[in-house]
């Protein structure tokens, strides 16, 4: 009788094993879908054909050792920019990081893009009159408050061609003006 048992036991703990193992394959096989769904399709090396579940997890692996590679390098891209960008800071008395002036000169059109801290106290109007005063005409001004940063942009034709406009001037005035 306890032989009985005993087959009975060991059949009924064969069917749970295998019901088991089947859960176990069908939720890696979704995990490994949709491991392979997060692969964009650029990236995806054999689209057409079946692949099975290894090659699915290779690409995988080949992906994610990509974008490994490519957040090293512009890890590295980055910090090179912050060292230049603080190797490059002018010495001025400015001491508001967020001012920042910019002349561009074009012919006979000027670009002037600025910006400044909220806390400065200059107007759009006093741009404007440096910049006529330097000999130009504004055609167009535009500004706009985003966070705790202004942001001026003007643009200005120079009233008499001939004699043009000294960019580097403007630019001078404008950088006291903000310091």
């Amino acid at each position: 009788m306890e032989d009985c048992n005993i087959n009975i036991v060991t059949a009924s703990e064969k069917v749970e094993r295998k019901t088991q193992e089947k859960i176990r394959r069908i939720q890696m096989k979704y995990l490994t879908s949709k491991l392979f769904s997060l692969i964009p399709p650029h990236h995806q090396q054999s689209t057409k054909e079946l692949l099975t579940k290894q090659d699915k997890i290779d690409e995988a692996i080949t992906y994610i050792e990509q974008l490994k590679e490519r957040i090293e390098v512009l890890k590295r891209r980055k910090e090179e920019v912050v060292d230049d960008s603080k190797k490059s800071m002018p010495t001025t008395s400015c001491t508001i990081k967020s001012s920042m002036v910019e002349v561009r000169e074009l012919d006979s059109t000027l670009e002037v893009i600025l910006n400044s801290g909220l806390q400065k106290n200059f107007t759009l109007q006093e741009v404007i009159k440096i910049i006529e005063q330097e000999g130009a005409q504004v055609v167009s001004a535009n500004y706009s408050a985003i966070d705790d940063t202004i942001y001026y942009t003007i643009h200005a034709q120079v009233k008499i061609a001939r004699l043009g406009i000294d960019a580097s001037r403007v630019h001078l005035r404008l950088q006291k003006m903000l310091c």
